[in-house]
């Protein structure tokens, strides 16, 4: 008997408090047209399960069944290491930018590598959040009318797909060395923003008060710009505890 052929390995489009059932139907439509069926929605406004999505997927709708609900981004993000997201602005956060195309090659590259990867797609109404934006990676950049720069929802998700199929095999494998490690999930980073916070936060780090907010978001800009393994993780936890120790014997 015939071993079952495996899965390829697919990045997680995340649509992140879609508004209208519809537009999530659709984008469920656009995935299901290039291959494409590893679905997450955070937070939908008009709740879960949709009847106006399930009409609009048509045939897709076992995307839809499949589809992860989320509370939030960090949950969507958990078991992630490398996070790309869609925007048409400049978000004055320092990220590397890259194309539909590159982005997408840069996925197959690090799937390849035993990556788990996901795309952020935001809201139909503005778009994705400095504060969800600064959870990814690297930002893509679609080259569009700058007098009307706003894609719908579905035509976005429809643009990163059909770049994912186009890149086919084009990138060859790479190797890294890590080492005895692993890259760290998007949880593991998620916890080690929260403990530099805290800590830092309980030292007075965050000062004026009317700084703090854009503060806290430029920390956790630079954590999702850093591509840490776990053994990175892991000392820069211990770095943190062993200062705080330190501190507390004077």
């Amino acid at each position: 008997m015939s071993e079952p052929i495996a899965k390829p390995a697919i990045p997680a489009f995340v649509l992140v408090r879609p508004q209208m059932g519809e537009n999530i139907g659709a984008a469920a439509r656009a995935m299901w047209n290039f291959g494409l069926d590893h679905m997450r929605i955070v937070a939908p406004r008009d709740g879960w399960p949709n009847p106006s999505a399930v009409a609009m997927a048509s045939g897709a709708g076992r995307l839809l069944d499949e589809a992860k609900l989320c509370v939030d981004l960090p949950e969507a993000l958990a078991d992630c290491d490398f996070v790309f997201a869609t925007t048409a602005r400049d978000r004055d956060l320092t990220k590397p930018v890259f194309s539909p195309e590159e982005a997408m090659l840069e996925t197959r590259r690090r799937m390849r590598e035993g990556q788990r990867v996901a795309v952020l797609f935001g809201p139909e109404r503005a778009g994705l959040e400095n504060e969800d934006i600064a959870r990814a990676n690297a930002i893509v950049s679609v080259p569009v009318n700058p007098a009307f720069a706003s894609l719908n929802l579905a035509q976005c998700v429809l643009l990163m797909g059909y770049e994912w199929m186009r890149g086919g095999d084009a990138v060859q494998p790479r190797e890294e060395g890590l080492a005895g490690t692993e890259w760290a999930s998007g949880q593991e980073v998620e916890h080690l923003a929260a403990h530099y916070e805290e800590r830092m936060e309980t030292a007075g780090f965050f000062f004026p008060a009317h700084k703090e907010t854009s503060m806290k978001l430029n920390l956790r800009n630079m954590w999702s710009r850093m591509p840490l393994t776990r053994a990175d993780v892991q000392m820069l936890h211990g770095m943190m505890r062993q200062m705080v120790r330190w501190k507390e014997r004077d």
